[in-house]
């Protein structure tokens, strides 16, 4: 759905936009078709003790609910596990899983298609990565790299993530059940430094009888950030998109403009520049909008990058306001990457 009428002109750039700022797709589609280049063909908390307060708890416990049973938790011996999501072998065994295909192909294929804004720094390991800028784990339901880098992107600190497959056992190994069955986990970790082959040393684990192994393990880097640009604050790192609420009631995004060429934040300053100079040509009564702000970054259609896209804005923005990592269109994948913010070093106030 078109969301602004913001298309080629800076007069059309100047037009009020309505909330939220989604993708702009008309101004895609609109952009002069590019030249295909390229070379040839389990967390735990603690708390005290207080004996008078556990007892009243148990009374009143009883009082209300006498004798019933809980449910095992996951920490509990036999617990269920959660998740479970990925494929898994036939055959239930370490070998099996390590050997299983359909891992090394995903792991393999995703490899060569890394997310943008990040190189592949290794692939199809049976380790995942153990360092100590660790930053946090999600568990996915499918192994995708994509999801992976929203979540490194959102993350403050995060330089690379760590995708992987896991052997997990489906209940808690204690003594009355030292060898469960297993199910398969799609792990992603972030990291706060890069990643290499020699960090993914974590080869699992014994729990109990029950041994954890990993498999089809990518790890990915992000690229340097973009040079700053004079006149500009920045660049300051972003998560996804800037998507900014109205600022006292008044809406502070002017607009879109969308380039399929390389990734170069500079030319998204030129039309931050070249709009506020529009505008101030055409003040009201001695009042325009001026362009003070600017959101970078690359739109890629199924992780293929169409260009660089530049939200212009009258104030600046922080990265908490970064939240848009992407949309569908049909059934076309629209991702954020490479996601950088500049503001005007000395604001412009919009007065003539």
């Amino acid at each position: 759905m078109r969301t602004t009428l913001i298309v080629s002109t800076f007069a059309a750039l100047a037009a009020a936009a309505p909330q939220p700022q989604q993708m702009d797709f008309a101004a895609v589609d609109e952009a002069t078709p590019a030249t295909l280049q390229g070379p040839p063909p389990t967390a735990a908390s603690q708390v005290a003790y207080n004996s008078a307060s556990a007892s009243a708890a148990a009374a009143a416990d009883i009082s209300s609910d006498p004798l019933t049973k809980r449910a095992l938790g996951v920490n509990d011996p036999c617990g269920p596990q959660p998740d479970g999501y990925g494929p898994k072998p036939s055959t239930d065994t370490v070998a099996a899983f390590l050997a299983y295909q359909p891992f090394a192909d995903t792991a393999n294929a995703a490899a060569a298609n890394a997310p943008q804004g990040y190189t592949t720094t290794f692939q199809n390991l049976q380790g995942s990565v153990s360092a100590n800028t660790y930053l946090g784990l999600t568990t996915i339901k499918t192994y995708d790299p994509l999801q992976c880098q929203e979540l490194c992107d959102a993350a403050d600190l995060c330089t690379a993530f760590n995708i992987f497959f896991e052997r997990d056992p489906t209940i808690n190994p204690a003594d009355a059940c030292p060898n469960p069955p297993s199910f398969t986990n799609v792990k992603c970790t972030l990291w706060g430094s890069p990643i290499t082959t020699e960090t993914a040393n974590n080869m699992g684990q014994y729990r109990n009888q029950f041994q954890v192994v990993i498999t089809g393990s990518n790890g990915y880097t992000k690229k340097n950030p973009p040079s700053p640009i004079a006149s500009f604050d920045g660049p300051t790192e972003f998560g996804g998109a800037t998507n900014a609420p109205l600022f006292n009631g008044i809406d502070t995004y002017q607009g879109v403009k969308f380039f399929n060429q390389p990734y170069d934040p500079l030319v998204c300053a030129s039309a931050c520049q070249a709009q506020t100079a529009y505008n101030r040509r055409h003040a009201t009564n001695g009042a325009y909008k001026p362009c003070n702000f600017f959101n970078a970054y690359i739109l890629s259609k199924n992780n293929v990058p169409q260009g660089i896209y530049c939200s212009l804005y009258t104030k600046p923005w922080d990265k908490s306001y970064s939240t848009n990592y992407g949309q569908y269109r049909g059934s076309d994948r629209y991702t954020v990457s490479s996601s950088y913010g500049y503001q005007l070093s000395a604001q412009d106030p919009g007065t003539v």
